[in-house]
């Protein structure tokens, strides 16, 4: 896309159906040293309850059993997930051009260690995509700020639309700086993760809906931000029409060299298109399984 305005609607029929060649662009900065070192100067998190773990692969259930025979005792927090690595991960996304303060104090208050394996906790802060299970990933904390900044564009946010909540931390942070956020999921056992996931922290304004994402929610509609978690070769049309007149929406777009795409809804059939920065997302997919 250009940036002059442009009409739609973008075809459906160029998405995706193949994975991306993986293309790291940003490298994880935080090693277990300095993680160390940072977390060893803060107290332990305000989030201490065990985190409950849904059941949709092997290694979720083998949690499940192993907290369920666990002794009842207050957990021990590793200091490679503590509040002070958490902080030191805000930081470096400011470092990297984020200035939202809103969206850096959200990503400061969600515990992203809690929405991962176990095993994967101790990488939770790094700046890297993690697995999730189900070929899919936990997008790393730059991009992820970085695309809520960008759709937030300083101003507030009455009712968001996700594609692609996987394991439920970004619509956490999102629940942080929007009035409602309904979010969704094409792959069940991801769905029951996230619920599971977010639980415990009782986010009031967070609707998680399983069906296919690139058919969005009209029935919330419209909606003054979108965000996508899976890039395709377009903008599904249906989602370009549930934005309300002045709404933005960021999305990952391409197949092997992928960029994020902000759109925004200018008329009742214009928008207008900006190519950011290069990115690396897992495919957009109809369909639900």
């Amino acid at each position: 896309m250009t940036e002059k305005n442009r009409t739609f609607p973008l075809p459906l029929s160029s998405v995706v159906d193949q994975g991306a060649r993986k293309a790291t662009v940003f490298k994880p900065v935080a090693t277990p040293q300095t993680a160390t070192q940072n977390a060893a100067r803060y107290a332990p998190p305000a989030y201490s309850a065990p985190r409950p773990v849904a059941a949709p692969s092997k290694s979720h259930s083998s949690a499940l059993e192993r907290a369920q025979a666990a002794p009842q005792t207050a957990p021990r927090q590793s200091a490679l997930v503590s509040d002070g690595v958490r902080r030191a991960m805000v930081q470096r996304i400011a470092k990297q051009g984020v200035q939202d303060q809103l969206v850096l104090a959200a990503m400061d208050s969600v515990p992203r260690h809690r929405f991962m394996d176990e095993g994967l906790a101790p990488q939770a802060y790094i700046d890297a995509s993690l697995p999730i299970g189900h070929q899919q990933t936990i997008s790393q904390p730059y991009i992820v700020a970085r695309m809520i900044e960008v759709m937030r564009n300083g101003g507030a946010l009455q009712r968001v639309l996700e594609i692609g909540t996987g394991c439920g931390y970004q619509a956490a942070v999102l629940a942080r700086l929007a009035q409602e956020v309904y979010s969704i999921e094409r792959i069940k056992p991801l769905h029951e993760l996230a619920k599971a996931n977010l639980r415990p922290l009782r986010v009031p304004n967070l609707r998680l809906h399983y069906g296919d994402g690139m058919l969005g929610l009209p029935q919330a509609a419209p909606f003054d931000g979108i965000i996508l978690a899976a890039a395709g070769m377009a903008v599904p049309q249906a989602l370009l029409d549930q934005l309300a007149i002045g709404g933005r929406l960021v999305a990952p777009v391409g197949v092997h060299t992928q960029h994020l795409e902000l759109i925004t809804r200018i008329g009742r059939q214009e928008w207008t298109s900006e190519t950011l920065e290069d990115c690396h997302f897992v495919p957009l997919r109809p369909g639900v399984i």
